[in-house]
């Protein structure tokens, strides 16, 4: 069992719709970034790739790439799954917080958990989607982005062997 933590943050833009989770989110400004700006899905990404020792979300999708411009972050988590399988694991849970003043991600949470357990192939029940407040506190409590933090735990895969792949 290995685990990895993962982290994103962007600010908020009033030029694109937003996607958190894999999800569209409506009557909110979307996320400045050169993908969709998912901040959920990149900072499950990093950790996935942490946890397996594969490197981060901006070594393997560099953002001074014209091929991701505007790439769609489910996309960019399908291919760092592939990796992942590759190197002999596969995903046991994942924790993810969203700090953000708005919008609220409760109403969001459920629709956010299946689809990333969709993406990771685990299913929602292994999956755990939350928001926090700042507390009006910094450039996150202003209005000004939000963060996301997320926390993945995976395994070998059965007849992958016993040490890990390089």
């Amino acid at each position: 069992m290995r685990v990895g933590i993962g982290y994103d943050s962007h600010r908020f833009s009033a030029s694109s719709s937003l996607v958190l989770g894999g999800i569209h989110i409506p009557d909110s400004p979307g996320l400045s970034g050169h993908s969709d700006g998912d901040a959920v899905l990149h900072a499950l990404i990093d950790a996935l790739l942490g946890a397996a020792s594969l490197g981060s979300i901006g070594e393997r999708f560099p953002d001074d790439d014209p091929a991701y411009a505007g790439a769609d972050s489910a996309v960019l988590l399908t291919t760092a799954m592939g990796w992942l399988r590759e190197a002999g694991y596969g995903v046991v849970n994942a924790d993810i917080t969203v700090i953000t003043e708005r919008p609220r991600i409760q109403p969001h949470a459920s629709s956010m958990k299946l689809r990333i357990g969709e993406l990771l192939g685990i299913g929602a029940a292994a999956v755990s989607v939350k928001g926090k407040s700042n507390e009006g506190m910094g450039w996150i409590g202003r209005g000004e982005g939000l963060a996301a933090f997320a926390i993945a735990s995976i395994d070998q895969l059965p007849g992958s062997g016993d040490s890990p792949r390089d």
